[in-house]
């Protein structure tokens, strides 16, 4: 079974939603932050009072990563600036009333792929706002705009979903598994790409066969059956088991001829040829051992936590923590306010049985964290500068190179907050560009 150097196993958690069917839902009003991704932020092209319609673009940005925000439900503008944000902690925002409609018709566009040029793809998955669904948001369009100098010969499709818990993406490979291939073969117009591969980890056997089937009479198209692995849907750790290529120091999937795309990307991509319609919705899973009624839902964009826990029947009594994504890269909410933004796969919700809070000891220099980090760095090394604050020294051991994945925090026996001290000694070395 193909896979890559080191990683670790986890406890799953999946079958908590794993049979539970996308459900779509309805919110009255939507919080929409013009920061959704990876890049420069968006300026507003609306106003307080203006009415604006389900799709329609309502904030953008001349900035080439960066990528525009729409109107994920049909109403009226109620309020322009600051709110809650799950990553960036308060930043502006547009709020939308809506005006009772249950969703647009959005009507199928007859749509030739063969005749579709690179560029026309590029600018309308620019136009419709489409990033990466896997966690990242990462401008999508960035993506299939590649270097002259460095042709892309293949697209992999992530269908690994390796954080425990979340299973949106099992979902969508199931229920919506043509579309997902149809994005596939746009993504492979638009990059001029031979082969697509989707990688899938071998706990989702019904999905492996599924895509299989649909595949069979498609000779440049195949699924790769991974091992069970975390981190296996990371980017540099995908190409490796697929590909048995190594990304460099610093480099990126396109050095080594590859563009990775999550499935949810590619459903969206298919949409907005297929139909015009831009990212206003995702796929997201609201799971844990404090939910009453965990679920898979696919809910507009600005979509309050609070809405989505009521519609799961609420919060158990002992809940103790609230997460956006996953346990091992998510990030601790501090309030149900918050939206849905692009970026959402999940929404994890703990009991105090759940959660170990551990008090910090000395390194006792058991190297764990060495053998299991996926990019083969030195973490409790890296740990030991920050907290030393030898800033420089940080670049010569590759700090930027670390993906955060966790591994290192998870394995450690004395609890060091290792990602979180990397963290720091990245965002130190950015402030002294």
């Amino acid at each position: 079974m193909k896979t890559f150097k080191q990683g670790i196993h986890l406890s799953e958690m999946k079958e908590l939603s794993e049979n539970k069917k996308i459900e779509k839902l309805f919110p009255s009003r939507v919080i929409l932050p013009l920061s959704q991704h990876t890049g420069a932020p968006c300026k507003p092209l609306v106003k307080k009072g203006d009415l604006v319609e389900e799709g329609e673009k309502i904030a953008d940005s001349s900035s080439f990563i960066s990528s525009p925000i729409h109107a994920s439900i049909s109403g009226k503008i109620t309020s322009i600036g600051r709110m809650p944000h799950p990553v960036m902690g308060e930043i502006e925002a547009i709020v939308i009333e809506g005006n009772g409609e249950k969703g647009k018709n959005w009507k199928e566009k007859r749509v030739d792929l063969s005749s579709l040029g690179k560029e026309e793809i590029r600018r309308i998955v620019r136009e419709a706002g489409i990033v990466g669904l896997g966690g990242a948001a990462f401008p999508t369009h960035v993506k299939l705009t590649p270097p002259k100098d460095k042709p892309i010969d293949t697209i992999i499709l992530n269908g690994c979903e390796c954080e425990p818990y979340l299973t949106g993406d099992y979902r969508i490979m199931l229920e919506r598994s043509d579309d997902c291939i149809y994005g596939l073969k746009i993504i492979m117009k638009a990059t001029d790409a031979k082969i697509g591969y989707i990688g899938i980890e071998n706990n989702k056997p019904r999905a492996i066969s599924l895509m299989r089937n649909r595949l069979k009479n498609e000779d440049n198209l195949k699924v790769i059956p991974l091992k069970t692995k975390y981190p296996e849907g990371g980017e540099k750790m995908l190409i490796k088991a697929v590909l048995n290529r190594e990304v460099p120091a610093g480099g990126l999937p396109l050095d080594v001829g590859v563009v990775v795309n999550n499935v949810g990307t590619a459903i969206a991509i298919f949409e907005a040829v297929k139909y015009g319609k831009p990212l206003i919705e995702r796929v997201v899973t609201i799971t844990g051992e404090a939910i009453n009624k965990p679920a898979n839902f696919l809910v507009p964009l600005g979509t309050p936590f609070s809405y989505l826990v009521e519609k799961c029947g609420g919060l158990k009594e002992d809940t103790k923590k609230v997460m956006m994504g996953g346990p091992m890269m998510g990030i601790s909410q501090y309030t149900l306010d918050v939206p849905v933004i692009k970026g959402t796969s999940g929404i994890l919700v703990f009991t105090d049985e759940e959660i170990e809070l551990e008090e910090e000891k000395p390194c006792i220099k058991c190297a764990r964290c060495v053998d299991h980090c996926p990019m083969g760095l030195l973490p409790t090394f890296l740990a030991r500068l920050v907290k030393n604050e030898r800033w420089q020294e940080l670049k010569d051991y590759n700090i930027m190179d670390c993906i955060e994945c966790g591994c290192c925090s998870y394995v450690c026996p004395s609890k060091i907050p290792i990602v979180h001290l990397i963290k720091r000694g990245k965002l130190q070395l950015r402030k002294e560009k």
